[in-house]
């Protein structure tokens, strides 16, 4: 399994957000702009979190079982690898949604006066915000997931499970 690529993450998240801004330039020429929901950032949180917990938990499991404690929970290959792949697939879509939300507001910050648009601006930031934290987590569970002995088979570079 490939591991994450940083450049690949902010390449889509640049992209997204050129054009984000691009078409909310378009669409405020008509007269309007679409809304920046408030439960986006929390959502995205709210994957974070998740992402977090599973690491965490895996963390955990995966030292008990290197310590060969007799109540250690083994770690299924499979479900690692799924745990991974959720991640990285949460990865990418956060990278997505927050230059989508991150080009918004950038846009925003030309009206920051109106309060409507302020408020906007504020969750499109909070969804950055929450975005990175995806990424970050994701990160974090590749790590995590990362098999050991990879890393002297491969000549240093580790691949996730």
């Amino acid at each position: 399994m490939k591991e994450l690529r940083i450049r690949t993450l902010a390449a889509v998240f640049v992209v997204a957000g050129l054009l984000s801004w691009a078409g909310a330039r378009l669409w405020n020429s008509v007269g309007t702009l679409p809304r920046v929901p408030l439960a986006a950032p929390i959502v995205l949180a709210l994957i974070a979190v998740v992402l977090l917990a599973t690491a965490l938990s895996l963390r955990a499991r995966l030292k008990a079982q290197r310590e060969r404690r007799p109540d250690a929970k083994g770690v299924d290959p499979m479900m690692a690898a799924r745990a991974v792949v959720f991640g990285q697939a949460s990865a990418l879509v956060a990278a997505l949604v927050a230059g989508m939300y991150g080009g918004t507001g950038v846009f925003l910050l030309e009206s920051l006066d109106i309060p409507a648009r302020r408020d906007q601006a504020i969750y499109a930031g909070f969804s950055v915000l929450a975005g990175i934290a995806v990424i970050a987590a994701a990160f974090f569970l590749e790590r995590v997931c990362k098999l050991p002995e990879d890393d002297d088979t491969n000549g240093g570079t580790a691949r996730a499970t």
